[in-house]
């Protein structure tokens, strides 16, 4: 019976090991997922990761259409400039040319000076030489006119808006 009596004791005391861990409190589970702080953190760091993305996009095509433009106004200035010299070398030739009707010109009263020349002729040069001077101006005033209405943009879009407005009441 002895072997009877240290069953029934080691049986109570594994039943009093049992009871105490059944009593004894339990130690809360790790959570196998994120908070929900942590969730909504995740939410806000993608909604502003999309958010990122797209104003990187819109800045892409922001410069690219900047590029663009700047591109265009680079090919028009050149355009602008190499029309200018032609005009300018134009402009010489005419000048040229007018010099040398002037020079003419004073030879041809050099010699009515004397008696010996033609007043028709004379009035001939001097009609030729006046017109040859008002296309000269009519040109000077067509190239500065043109000129003005390639730079009217380009200051209207580099001036204030006030002062525009200014600029269109004095030319308008």
């Amino acid at each position: 019976m002895s072997e009877l009596t240290e069953l029934e004791r080691r049986i109570a005391a594994a039943l009093d090991r049992i009871a105490r861990a059944v009593e004894a409190p339990q130690p809360e589970p790790e959570p196998t997922g994120p908070s929900p702080a942590e969730i909504a953190l995740q939410d806000a760091l993608e909604a502003e990761r999309a958010t990122s993305a797209r104003l990187a996009e819109r800045l892409r095509a922001d410069v690219g259409r900047l590029e663009t433009r700047l591109a265009q106004a680079s090919a028009k200035l050149e355009r602008a400039n190499d029309h200018l010299d032609r005009q300018g070398y134009e402009l010489q030739q005419l000048k040229r040319a007018n010099a040398d009707l002037a020079q003419a010109n004073a030879a041809l009263m050099a010699g009515q000076g004397d008696g010996d020349g033609d007043e028709a002729a004379l009035i001939g040069a001097l009609r030729a030489e006046l017109d040859a001077l008002r296309a000269a101006r009519r040109a000077e005033v067509a190239e500065l006119e043109e000129l003005m209405a390639e730079l009217a943009p380009l200051a209207e879009a580099g001036a204030p808006q006030g002062q525009t407005d200014a600029q269109e009441d004095r030319h308008g």
